[in-house]
């Protein structure tokens, strides 16, 4: 072997730098096709190319691609609120915490102006020849009346939404709405929670291309059939990527050597579960469950007209209290049925315009939910194998995919290295 080596090494057109850059160009087969597989894994949001041949919800079509994560928005979206109500928080205890009277206070600004409208522009619409001529004060006093009757209006109607909040408030629904509407969103939450197991695959990428960059150098510097190259190239494509998820994920549960004396060693994203659980919540609660979101799925989403239906029965109830001082004057001057129509109007216009004025209560709902904390406490008490299942579905979805196109990719720089190297 030493005598082949030599004669190899003396030959001036030997080029022996050909086969010394082998591991360096491995490593950067390695490196490259972690990193594109990771940016296959999120991008491009939409799908680039054409859909010819594509199967529904699949990231590859015939001549094109769409991010796996982008792809499988609605699917990763549900069930990561499927992990989140079925172990981290529950709906109703967390609504629970808003106090009435609390909400009631905060609230007062906005329904203090919107009675006044609401008070004056019906009055003015039913019994305009009464309410012109009726003092200031005295008008005054049908404000004060309401603002009055709203504290037991809210507190009332706030504890039976508390009560029926899983009746009215559909949290799967709007994850999974805001998620497949900004794609970029179910990214940011893998993304952050991922970002240092991200960085290792593409660094080890390299370092384990380099491996088998010293294996394959020394074997084409021996046998240097044409196959060699592009065969190396393709099996360090695949084996780094599936060697660095499975360092990723795996063990599951600590694993001790020597009795644990020397050390232990776990999947590395595991070993991060209180970090990750303290970006998880926060990226979550900043990003897609904030409070403006919660109420507007509760105001447009799918149970709407139960929600609807509560405030209408709490309004009726308020109006009447409210409009009880003004019967007998109202009735008198035009009669029993406008006056009805006119505590119909005011209930409807309160059920109209008080989503308006809800966002008063936005800094009060997101301190009393304090649905971060909630969040984060209960993942960093997941056991080992429930919070692995927090990422592992973004590689699990596609994992082989992703694996085979870096065994394609490196087995095309394989080519490229035989045709313009050797």
């Amino acid at each position: 072997m030493g005598s082949i080596l030599t004669t190899k090494i003396g030959e001036p057109d030997a080029e022996v730098w050909k086969f010394l850059i082998m591991p360096f160009m491995s490593g950067l087969v390695g490196y490259g096709t972690n990193w594109l597989a990771l940016k296959m894994t999120f991008y491009p949001l939409e799908f680039f190319g054409i859909e010819l041949l594509r199967i529904k919800d699949q990231p590859l079509g015939l001549f094109g691609w769409q991010g796996i994560i982008p792809t499988k928005a609605a699917k990763m979206a549900g069930d990561c609120t499927d992990l989140m109500t079925q172990k981290l928080l529950n709906v109703k205890e967390v609504f629970s915490r808003l106090e009435p009277a609390e909400f009631s206070k905060v609230m007062e600004p906005g329904l203090i102006s919107m009675m006044d409208t609401i008070i004056n522009e019906t009055a003015t619409s039913y019994v305009p020849s009464i309410w012109e001529f009726l003092p200031d004060n005295v008008r005054d006093e049908c404000v004060l009346k309401a603002l009055e009757e709203s504290p037991q209006f809210l507190t009332s109607f706030m504890e039976d939404m508390k009560e029926h909040i899983d009746d009215i408030f559909d949290l799967k629904t709007m994850v999974v709405e805001h998620c497949v509407a900004n794609k970029q969103l179910l990214n940011n939450i893998f993304m952050e929670c991922g970002d240092k197991e991200f960085a290792f695959i593409e660094v080890s990428g390299f370092y384990f291309g380099f491996l088998f960059g010293l294996v394959q150098m020394v074997i084409y510097y021996f046998y240097d059939a044409d196959w060699v190259l592009p065969a190396f190239g393709f099996i360090v494509g695949i084996a780094t990527n599936f060697i660095a998820l499975k360092i990723i994920f795996e063990p599951v549960d600590p694993v001790k050597l020597c009795c644990g004396l020397c050390f232990s060693f776990q999947g590395l994203f595991l070993r991060r579960q209180d970090a990750v659980s303290e970006i998880f919540a926060r990226v979550n609660t900043q990003q897609i469950l904030t409070t403006e979101n919660m109420w507007t799925a509760i105001l447009t989403g799918p149970k709407k007209e139960n929600f609807f239906d509560l405030l209408r029965a709490h309004t009726l109830i308020f109006t009447e209290n409210l409009a009880g001082g003004l019967k007998p004057l109202v009735v008198a001057g035009v009669g029993a049925d406008k006056f009805s129509k006119m505590k119909e109007e005011i209930a409807k216009r309160t059920m109209d315009e008080l989503p308006g004025v809800i966002h008063y209560s936005y800094d009060y709902t997101l301190k009393a939910l304090d649905m971060e904390r909630t969040i984060c406490k209960a993942m960093k008490g997941l056991s080992s194998a429930e919070f692995e299942g927090v990422l592992h579905p973004v590689f699990q979805e596609d994992e082989a995919k992703l694996i085979v196109v870096g065994g394609v990719l490196g087995l095309g720089v394989g080519v490229v290295q035989l045709f313009f190297l050797f």
